[in-house]
This record gives C-alpha cells, structure tokens and sequence, in this order.
C-alpha cells in the first residue's frame, strides 16, 4: 500500500496505514487544488471567489445572504464580505436589500459572473475528467462515500 505516495514524499515507509490514508487525501486534496488554481489564476479568480459564483449561480436571480454564502462553501471563509466586495467590484456580483427586511444585505451574480462561469466550465471539466478518467462509476461512489464516513458526523442537519 501507498508506492505512489511513498515515491511522491520520497519517504520509505509510514508509522501507521492510518498516517498513509490521511497523508494520501491531502496529497490528492492538494493535487486536485493546484489543478483549480491553475485554472482560476488564468481567470484572474480566488478558489473562494468561484466557489461564491458558483454557489450564487445555484440561486439566480435570488442570490443569498452573507451567512448563508458562508454555509454553502466548501471552505467557509470568515472574510466573504471582502470576496464579495470584489466580486462586486469586478461587476460579477452585485448587492441588493431584502424586500421583507431592508436591513438584510443579498449578493447575487450578475450577467458577467454567469458569462465567466460559462467560460470558465470546460477547463474545470477536464479536471473534473481526471477523476473519470480515472475510476469507474463505482469506485467515484465507493470513494466519495468512504470520504464522507470521516467528516459525515461533523455536518450539521
């Protein structure tokens, strides 16, 4: 078990299968990673600055308060007003007020985020692909569940 991973931190051995699996996962996180801000960096985004369109994309023309962005990340970012405020900046997003509450503050996307999205989605295919290409239907849904037994207790209902 773990030759690939064994090469890749030139190390011969590993104190424990335990170490081997998480040092695997944050190595793979990390690979994964590099791919995505390779891409974003072309695009002039943030990995939090995606992920907030995307998220924002999900809801149009709605959009969605600051606490609830913060929820629906992958990484929650304590500093989402500051990556909206650029997003906003950029014209990718724009700011509104809740027609029932004049003091809840609302991000949604605009056209131009939906348009960058758009151009953005063939590149994070083909990472995407990299997993497909990869593993079978069964193991992406073997693997994917395994993952989810560890954090699976820590997400709130």
């Amino acid at each position: 078990m773990g030759e690939k991973l064994k090469k890749r931190l030139k190390s011969k051995k590993f104190e424990s299968e335990d170490l081997a699996v998480i040092l695997n996962i944050f190595v793979t996180s990390n690979f994964l990673r590099s791919k995505h801000d390779d891409v974003f960096h072309r695009y002039g985004l943030t990995m939090p600055q995606y992920n907030v369109l995307r998220i924002l994309k999900g809801n149009y023309p709605e959009g969605y308060s600051r606490c609830e962005l913060i929820s629906r990340m992958v990484e929650p970012a304590p500093d989402v007003t500051r990556i909206v405020d650029r997003l906003v900046k950029e014209k990718l997003a724009d700011r509104y007020y809740s027609e029932e509450d004049k003091r809840l503050s609302l991000t949604r996307i605009t056209e131009n985020g939906i348009e960058l999205l758009n151009k953005i989605k063939p590149d994070i295919d083909a990472i995407n692909n990299l997993i497909s290409s990869k593993l079978t239907k069964s193991e992406k849904k073997k693997l994917s569940e395994m993952l989810e037994k560890i954090y699976g207790d820590y997400v709130e209902e």
